[in-house]
């Protein structure tokens, strides 16, 4: 039995999936709730939100990801990042998924991924939850009916999170899989119900796809000017840096907050919405994505609520720290109808040092640009991925190796060129730690955070004056109105400043140690740049 609409010439079982219960295509956000609360999957929360946890899983399985090592991609991805899969453990894992699936209820959704129609990507998803459907409705873009019409997928995902994967039979690692088939068109989730899959199994498909057009997938946010997408900026950053929060800017336009594409004609979304994290979140700081959380439709992820109100309490992590709500980019007051922007007048590099020994803000050459990107220094925080329960500081390539199916260099290089095409301005931006490391000093205050962002923005902070930070080599501006001095040179926020030039020598001989991959791959300039 199926409901809803769907083009009559590609339904599921055009596809070759069979056998199934009830098939619900395209239901919109209202359609969506009713069902999940039908369905025992969530309650409603206050102002019709629909408050869902995601069980055992709170944040991803970037170890259970795995790329079908076909002849077709062999020579192409990056296989010390992702885990291979052989086709014959993917055939059976396709078969024996399909055969669970007989007899059950799933919800599909028929949706853009990129605002730009001349490079987006015709998504199916099939989902065993109903508000899966409602997660990724909101994150993706959304067709009007008479595309929907007309659909027909370029890639298709099934998230089954009722089914077990057999990892001697299947070719993986454990009972959770994502299975990457780019031959075949097609993703396979199973054992995990964190809706995050959804949308970075996508994101990783971009990711492959968009280099060989030429467009740089970047793992950011971005806003423009106000009635100026010419005066763009992106902000690159892992979950937890602050990209978010600190490109839902009330001064300037937001085109999205985590997920673009830079091609020959500027800037685009490859989302139609936003996945913020809510612990700690404060009206004051942050009012609209604040707002959010009391809408209709907006999903609430492993957050604890009131059982008699219905609303949430935005400081107790007894859940889990990776507490999220989704929810579409026309929830912002100030988000872009169109979803595109123009080249980068400024790339901002977030990372979130635990150790406090980076400043707030520094401006890179485009050499030290590459070095950063390709280092991508941050700290992963609590519950963004499994087993991960306070800051540990890491380098995820690009800001995003855990979506990297092409080696590094690929996107450094692709990134440097359209810097140096374009002209952009590049910062290196620190939302971590100043007055000591994690657990002795105190998280950057975001209204110095959003002082640099904008002084950087209008153009006022490269007026200023710079010192050379000894141990990076970057340039710091030396006194920016609206923020203390001493928070600029953080050698000065520590009570001792011996003990803060020993933390700056370790972080040096870390990045030193990790850059030494990518030496036989850049060129001189950045060689020149590199620490150590």
């Amino acid at each position: 039995m199926t409901s809803g609409r769907v083009n009559p010439e590609c339904t599921l079982e055009a596809q070759g999936i069979t056998g199934l219960g009830t098939v619900w295509y395209n239901l919109l956000e209202p359609a969506l709730v009713e069902a999940a609360l039908a369905r025992g999957e969530g309650k409603l929360g206050a102002g019709g939100t629909l408050v869902v946890t995601t069980g055992k899983f709170t944040g991803r399985s970037p170890r259970d990801k795995h790329i079908v090592r076909t002849p077709a991609v062999a020579d192409t991805i990056w296989w010390e990042n992702n885990a291979a899969m052989s086709p014959e453990g993917f055939s059976a894992l396709h078969a024996d998924m399909l055969e669970h699936m007989k007899g059950r209820d799933y919800f599909v959704q028929d949706l853009f991924a990129g605002a730009d129609p001349a490079h987006r990507l015709d998504v199916r998803m099939v989902t065993e939850l109903a508000w899966h459907g409602l997660f990724i409705r909101h994150l993706l873009r959304r067709p009007d009916a008479e595309e929907v019409d007309g659909f027909t997928p370029d890639y298709t995902v099934i998230n089954c999170p009722s089914f077990r994967a057999d990892p001697e039979r299947h070719d993986c690692r454990s009972e959770t899989v994502i299975a990457m088939n780019f031959d075949q068109r097609l993703i396979l989730i199973g054992g995990t119900e964190y809706a995050g899959e959804n949308k970075k199994s996508v994101f990783t498909l971009l990711n492959y796809l968009l280099p060989e057009k030429g467009i740089m997938p970047m793992h950011c946010s971005a806003n423009h000017a106000p009635g100026n997408p010419v005066d763009t900026a992106v902000f690159f950053g892992l979950s937890g840096t602050g990209k978010t929060t600190l490109s839902a800017d009330p001064g300037r336009v937001l085109i999205g907050d985590d997920e673009h594409g830079w091609s020959e004609r500027g800037t685009f979304n490859f989302e139609g919405g936003c996945y913020a994290k809510t612990i700690n979140l404060s009206a004051e700081a942050e009012p609209e994505i604040h707002a959010t959380t009391a809408r209709f439709g907006t999903v609430i992820e492993n957050m604890v609520f009131d059982e008699e109100t219905r609303t949430v309490d935005f400081a107790d992590d007894s859940l889990k720290a990776n507490m999220r709500c989704a929810y579409p980019l026309d929830a912002i007051s100030n988000a872009s109808a169109t979803a595109l922007g123009g080249h980068p007048k400024n790339i901002i590099m977030l990372t979130c040092d635990a150790f406090g020994v980076l400043p707030p803000i520094a401006r890179l050459t485009p050499a030290q640009a590459m070095y950063h990107f390709l280092s991508g220094f941050t700290s992963k925080v609590a519950g963004t991925e499994r087993g991960v329960t306070e800051p540990e500081p890491t380098f995820s390539t690009c800001f995003g190796a855990p979506f990297m199916p092409r080696r590094p260099e690929v996107y450094g290089n692709l990134l440097r060129e359209k810097i140096a095409r374009h002209g952009a301005t590049c910062w290196l931006v620190n939302t971590g730690w100043t007055g000591g490391a994690y657990g002795t000093g105190a998280r950057m205050p975001i209204r110095a955070t959003r002082a640099l962002l904008t002084a950087a923005l209008d153009g006022s902070l490269a007026e200023g004056a710079f010192r050379k930070d000894p141990n990076f080599g970057f340039e710091v501006p030396v006194a920016v109105h609206g923020v203390a001095d001493i928070l600029l040179d953080p050698r000065r926020t520590w009570d001792d400043g011996t003990a803060y030039d020993a933390q700056a020598r370790k972080l040096v001989e870390m990045f030193a140690e990790n850059f030494a991959q990518y030496v036989p791959y850049i060129d001189e300039d950045v060689k020149a740049a590199a620490l150590g």
